[in-house]
């Protein structure tokens, strides 16, 4: 998934991009421009993610800093290469760092407050995708439910 450059970056621009996770209790930064973005769809994202895919965004690794709650921020040796970083509160995926990407840091796309412009340009281990993921939608039917994106009241 490494600097792919300009192909697999999209419009990222210069400047910087904060996030966090869902409860708020992690927040960070990440500089731009993004070396890359792209949907991976190996095994072990899936699974860590508890989805068909996530999508990545790399960063240069002295380009994010945790801005608050790094006592929140667990972190989870996945592979003997890799580390996972998620909030301890409310488990949000935040982070990813593997030595198979020297200089790299890897934040959840959606994790962060503004995509805009870091629309992801490839497919990464398309080979190990889950069988059940179609990209053309197969006629499933889409729900809005209301107030989904309503943030949760609750502590807990």
């Amino acid at each position: 998934m490494s600097g792919s450059g300009a192909a697999a970056t999209g419009e990222a621009t210069a400047g910087v991009r904060d996030g966090g996770c869902l409860c708020g209790a992690v927040r960070y930064r990440a500089g731009l421009p993004a070396l890359w973005v792209a949907h991976c769809h190996c095994s072990m994202c899936r699974r860590a993610q508890g989805a068909g895919f996530v999508t990545w965004v790399g960063v240069a690794e002295d380009r994010f800093q945790v801005l608050s709650g790094a006592d929140m921020l667990e972190h989870y040796r996945s592979s003997t290469s890799a580390t996972r970083s998620f909030c301890r509160r409310c488990g949000s995926p935040l982070v990813f760092r593997s030595s198979r990407w020297p200089g790299e840091t890897h934040v959840t796309l959606a994790s962060l407050d503004d995509p805009a412009g870091l629309e992801p340009r490839a497919h990464a281990y398309w080979s190990s995708r889950a069988p059940w993921s179609d990209w053309s939608g197969r006629g499933l039917q889409t729900v809005d439910p209301p107030d989904h994106d309503a943030p949760s009241t609750s502590s807990s």
